[in-house]
């Protein structure tokens, strides 16, 4: 990291989201980067009102779709700031061409947030290909579904799901243990996560972890 201005939180965002019939909901997080721009991760439904509360915070520069599944809102956030530089994961990337993706995320930062903010392209968590980001000025680690929090969910059947899923917590579900196959490629790259040593965790589904983070992502694949 180079010592330009530190990149800072400065709006989270929730909003339903039903994934194969289980609602999980889903968070927004919004970073201001030096210079003012806006880096706006995982798009929830862009309401008027929450296009105004974000147009008051600067411009978005930047909107990422971080996994496989967060892209829903992408379109409404291109159309909304077209000057802003649409990145995605190489999966939704694939998945989504009708979208006019500019850059295709991967270990490397894009010249926007450069120095200011750090990734890691979760590659060999396949089924959400995910790049987890990292806000060294917070030590919050920003993802998608690298971690799961959905045993508190006030849902009856999410609860029910997690429970079955054994995310009781915050950390992954057994079905990681069946989905990762190379599991080398997959500690090295929760080990450059690791290394961040991160405090806090913001979640796309579920509350974030406030403190201990290095702890809880450490727990989530101690068995890789």
């Amino acid at each position: 990291m180079t010592d330009r201005p530190a990149a800072e939180i400065v709006l989270t965002e929730t909003a339903p989201l039903r994934f194969w019939g289980v609602e999980t909901g889903s968070r927004m997080t919004v970073v201001r980067l030096a210079g003012g721009g806006l880096l706006v991760h995982s798009p929830i439904p862009l309401q008027p009102a929450l296009r105004d509360r974000v147009a008051a915070l600067g411009e978005v520069v930047a909107i990422v779709a971080p996994s496989k599944f967060h892209h829903l809102s992408c379109g409404q956030w291109a159309q909304a700031w077209p000057g802003a530089v649409l990145c995605g994961c190489p999966g939704v990337v694939a998945r989504r061409p009708d979208l006019p993706w500019q850059h295709t995320l991967r270990d490397e930062p894009h010249p926007v947030w450069e120095g200011q903010l750090a990734q890691v392209h979760f590659a060999a968590r396949s089924l959400e290909d995910e790049v987890v980001f990292f806000v060294p000025g917070a030590r919050t680690m920003v993802c998608a579904d690298a971690v799961f929090h959905l045993g508190a969910h006030p849902d009856p059947l999410t609860r029910c799901v997690a429970a079955c899923l054994g995310n009781r917590g915050p950390g992954a579900t057994w079905l990681e243990r069946l989905l990762i196959r190379d599991r080398a490629a997959a500690r090295a790259q929760v080990e450059r996560m690791l290394a961040w040593e991160p405090e806090a965790i913001l979640l796309a589904h579920g509350p974030p972890v406030e403190a201990g983070g290095r702890g809880v992502l450490e727990r989530a694949y101690g068995w890789l």
